[in-house]
């Protein structure tokens, strides 16, 4: 089930639309059918793959004297698109107007709604107008009526809209979000992200590239990319999903400061790093950690997550048949979990990668999608020159995990206390006292009282000090299918690409 061109074979299930070609197109195109009465014509549109994961709508047209076999050949393809199961239908879509370089309208009009169109996608379209206004109003719509939701706009919408699919199902089955230990329902909506933000890093880490024609091409051809989110909780009290990054100290103070600083634009994040860098605060916790033991995976090896990744499969199945054996036994629980105090200048925990332009291979190069764990990354106090050669090995290939000063594990689920909450016996006073002449103890420069940092929860803050992460498999899923092997041979991985699917 492929159609040739001249130069490649395409799959069908990367077939975008078929038409029948319009008299003016054809009177351009006719070339050597021009000795022929009335040639009849129709065109394939189909995904045409390009370097670095960019797709395109390329086209190829084929020309028939005889009418009936030109309509048979169309209705032959029509048919076949018509089987792809997968496919959406009926999409509801969010635009945040204001994101990034406020390009959503423009980039989803001129962009993706064409192409929507020509794959005969209809769409119900919703143009944000404040803070949680798609959250609000996935709790409001006819949702069975969707095939899927699409997001445009960067990675803060992209967790507004996966905040109110998740909030939705949970609500709709009865389940509270308050409980740190409710096993939550499975989101079978699709969500699928036109990049149009100043971040883009979820689109970046689950389709290879951040561009718009891309993404929109991935949502047509229905493809479907499980993904993991991990639950934030305080005090039996539910904060905040993330699905990328969740980092205490470095990350959580950049964040911080920039957000004081929005009218510098994209530009803040450089100038608030720099500034977090020289500051070079450390902070005083104790993590306590379970193993991620039904993983293949670990966060040192050299298996990166790509499109239909055994280690997210295998890793599926295994967590399944654990939950079959023993349920959420919370007395086994107890057993398996693991302490670490230290002073730390990082902590973070990662769904995914988090490669981005900037940082290819991320903050965990080895972290998979779909296999329900986090990895769990320690960066103990050191020297800034150490924390520099650390941050440093984002940007090339070597690893970054070794050096003395920086743990990782792979985890599935992890609590977090700052060492001020864990004194909060003391009065306030007391413990002002005592980290002011800590921190000037060990920084004589700088005289910094700063007792706690912050959480960047995928960009956002939050201030709790003490909180429960816990891992959800699979809880939602993407118009995505990971990142695809590069091959430089581009002829060969298309060859094998149409094997693979006949």
């Amino acid at each position: 089930s492929c159609v040739h061109t001249e130069n490649c074979s395409v799959p069908t299930s990367e077939i975008i639309a078929v038409e029948e070609t319009e008299r003016s197109k054809k009177q351009r195109n006719i070339g050597k059918w021009q000795k022929m009465a009335a040639p009849h014509a129709f065109t394939v549109y189909y995904v045409k793959k390009a370097r670095n994961h960019r797709w395109r709508c390329s086209d190829v047209t084929f020309w028939c004297v005889d009418e009936h076999l030109c309509n048979q050949w169309i209705q032959a393809l029509k048919e076949l698109l018509e089987m792809q199961k997968s496919r959406p239908k009926q999409l509801l879509v969010y635009i945040n107007p204001y994101g990034g370089k406020r390009q959503g309208k423009r980039i989803y009009e001129q962009k993706v709604a064409p192409l929507f169109s020509l794959a005969s996608i209809s769409t119900d379209v919703v143009i944000t107008e404040r803070a949680n206004h798609a959250k609000d109003n996935l709790f409001e719509v006819n949702i069975n009526k969707y095939d899927g939701v699409v997001c445009v706009g960067g990675d803060g919408m992209f967790s507004e809209v996966m905040h109110g699919l998740i909030g939705r199902m949970q609500k709709d089955s009865g389940i509270d979000q308050n409980n740190p230990k409710a096993p939550l329902v499975q989101c079978n909506i699709r969500i699928g992200i036109i990049p149009a933000g100043s971040t883009d890093c979820v689109c970046y880490s689950t389709v290879g590239i951040s561009d718009p024609v891309t993404s929109a091409l991935h949502i047509i051809v229905g493809d479907c990319q499980p993904l993991d989110v991990s639950s934030v909780h305080h005090n039996n009290t539910f904060l905040k999903y993330f699905i990328s990054l969740l980092g205490y100290g470095f990350y959580g103070d950049i964040l911080k400061d920039s957000e004081k600083k929005r009218w510098m634009g994209p530009m803040r994040y450089d100038y608030s790093g720099f500034k977090t860098f020289l500051s070079h605060h450390y902070y005083e916790g104790t993590i306590y950690f379970q193993p991620a033991k039904h993983t293949l995976g670990s966060p040192r090896d050299k298996d990166s997550c790509r499109t239909g990744c055994y280690i997210c499969k295998k890793s599926e199945q295994q967590l399944a048949e654990q939950h079959k054996e023993c349920g959420l036994k919370h007395e086994e629980d107890e057993e398996e979990w693991k302490v670490i105090k230290g002073k730390f200048l990082a902590i973070n925990a990662v769904n995914m990668s988090c490669a981005c332009p900037r940082s290819p291979k991320g903050l965990s190069p080895a972290a998979h999608l779909a296999d329900g764990s986090a990895d769990l990354i320690l960066v103990r106090k050191c020297s800034r020159f150490d924390f520099l050669r650390y941050l440093v090995r984002h940007t090339n290939q070597d690893d970054q995990f070794d050096f003395s000063f920086v743990d990782v594990y792979r985890v599935k689920s992890f609590q977090f206390t700052s060492k001020l909450s864990e004194d909060n016996e003391s009065s306030v006073m007391d413990i002002g006292k005592k980290r002011f002449g800590h921190f000037c103890r060990d920084h004589p420069a700088c005289c910094c009282n700063i007792a706690n940092s912050t959480w960047n929860c995928d960009g956002e803050t939050l201030d709790s000090s003490a909180i429960e992460v816990r891992v959800h498999c699979q809880l939602m899923k993407l118009f995505a299918r990971g990142i695809e092997e590069d091959c430089k041979d581009e002829a060969a991985y298309s060859q094998s690409s149409v094997e693979q699917l006949l």
